[in-house]
């Protein structure tokens, strides 16, 4: 279709459009020793520019390294280091907080339009363009476009594990001869139900694996058009579904929460009957919540459960979830889920075990630095996703519990070793358990048990004065509970179950 467009809040552009400018920021690409193959580390919100850097990525064969940007200049440094990113794409006012981070990288700077200045309240000087650090929209323009484009590589994305240190997931086969845009373009179809004519929306943070895949799909998809927010506000998320009569969309629970709190009389306001598609991935979704949603928008929700490992593994319809509540959905698009046993053993419909699953659609992976750890989750063929179900008889899969202690917060996945190692660093702190606890909005909060050093007396502030710069802020502990001994099993390790029992035990819930 001709009409199919590309916009944030504040431009947009066609389809046609978006794809001329990136073959020439593929070239910038290439011209600044970020080709094929070679990893670019991009910082950035959600804004057209971002949208047009993925496509000159994917024309140049470009490796993108997706960091989120609320991270600490020590965990972009070590993310950076890892990947080989020396060229690092950011928005402006991002830089300062930065620098350390950026000493002997190669910057590219992109400045922020009028509609994220004033989401973030980002101050007219910290968005200024600096004459020592090149523009991107400059270096586009100064290019021909790419004569010969390269097949689009597949992201290179981090994700923590049970050692807390950052692991880069490297898809396998990404090779010269393999295109990863047939894999969206597969994930648009089949996952997304994208037909010509649709108009795809998120106000999701697209350096997050799932919204970053979906909107990587949609910009692939023939006759698709791409809407991204730069911030996702409750009413205005609702203005543009009417306003530009959405038809699929990408949303978190947290997001589907802070919906269902507006006020009702703003809620009738908006006319949501354009959307055809909802899918949630990234944290558990409450049952009642779901059934909230559908009741206002209709039976238009869909729910994935997935891994970056893998991938979109299963997929529940509106109607799974009201036949069988809780389910998180069949598997979808050739994945293949086992249960098994503490051995290794395959368990029968019905019995809880830790699911293993293989995705081929999505290719093979490896960790950038921790390929035993690959070894050891793989049986049978199929890799752990650190989460205990079940299947029915039907195959439906259901989360019981999570095997991991990772927490995941607004959508965002939080890994206590890593909070824990900063913590154990602290002169006041002599030992720490980090977990999570139920939270209404977010799904969990980050709670940390603290064992005070003798002698020390230390506050919340204190705790977290010490994390700051060091770790991401939407890491830092939300509740910082004091102990003068942490309970601890007769090894010495600490009795974390023990500690996170009374935050659970009037949830109604596990994970």
């Amino acid at each position: 279709m001709t009409n199919t467009k590309v916009a944030d809040f504040d431009a947009q552009i066609s389809r046609h459009e978006l794809e001329s400018n990136a073959a020439k920021g593929a070239s910038a690409l290439c011209a600044i020793g970020g080709g094929k193959d070679v990893p670019v580390a991009v910082i950035m919100r959600n804004d057209l520019t971002h949208l047009e850097i993925m496509r000159s990525a994917a024309q140049a064969g470009t490796v993108i390294v997706a960091l989120n940007w609320h991270a600490a200049a020590q965990e972009v440094a070590a993310i950076c280091d890892d990947s080989g990113a020396d060229i690092v794409v950011i928005h402006r006012d991002l830089i300062e907080a930065l620098k350390p981070a950026l000493v002997g990288r190669k910057v590219i700077g992109v400045t922020p339009g009028a509609a994220m200045c004033k989401a973030y309240d980002i101050s007219p000087g910290a968005a200024q363009a600096s004459p020592e650090i090149p523009e991107w929209g400059d270096l586009v323009l100064a290019q021909d476009p790419l004569s010969q484009r390269e097949l689009m590589r597949p992201l290179l994305r981090y994700t923590s594990g049970s050692t807390g240190a950052p692991k880069g997931v490297r898809r396998l086969g990404g090779g010269p001869t393999s295109n990863f845009e047939d894999v969206l373009a597969r994930v648009g179809k089949e996952m997304m139900r994208f037909k010509p004519g649709a108009r795809y929306f998120t106000a999701a943070p697209i350096y997050h694996s799932a919204p970053s895949t979906l909107t990587n799909a949609a910009l692939v998809s023939k006759g698709v058009s791409t809407f991204v927010a730069p911030k996702f506000e409750p009413e205005t998320f609702l203005a543009t579904i009417q306003a530009q009569k959405i038809s699929h969309i990408y949303l978190v629970p947290t997001m589907m929460s802070r919906l269902l709190k507006l006020p009702e009389d703003v809620k009738a306001r908006y006319d949501v009957s354009s959307v055809e598609f909802c899918v949630s991935t990234g944290s558990p979704w409450p049952n009642d919540l779901k059934m909230a949603l559908i009741d206002w928008w209709g039976p238009v929700f869909w729910e994935s459960y997935g891994a970056t490992e893998i991938g979109f593994m299963t997929m529940a319809s509106s109607k799974d979830a009201l036949a069988k509540p809780g389910t998180v959905g069949k598997p979808q698009m050739g994945c293949s889920v086992l249960i098994l046993d503490e051995v290794g053993e395959k368990l029968p419909a019905g019995e809880v075990g830790e699911i293993h699953a293989r995705m081929d659609a999505f290719g093979d992976f490896n960790y950038s630095n921790d390929s035993k750890s690959r070894q050891a989750s793989e049986k049978h063929g199929h890799f752990s996703v650190g989460d205990l179900g079940w299947l029915d008889e039907d195959g439906y899969l259901f989360i019981t519990d999570r095997k991991k202690d990772m927490i995941i917060s607004g959508g965002a996945n939080i890994f206590p070793a890593e909070i824990e190692a900063i913590l154990m660093r602290a002169p006041f702190i002599r030992d720490v358990a980090v977990f999570g606890a139920p939270d209404a909005e977010f799904g969990e909060r980050v709670v940390a048990a603290v064992e005070v050093s003798e002698g020390s007396n230390p506050t919340t502030q204190d705790v977290l004065s010490f994390l700051e710069g060091k770790l991401a802020r939407f890491k830092h502990p939300h509740t910082i509970d004091f102990h003068t001994a942490l309970p601890r099993e007769d090894s010495g390790k600490i009795f974390k179950p023990r500690l996170r029992a009374p935050y659970w035990e009037n949830a109604g819930r596990k994970i």
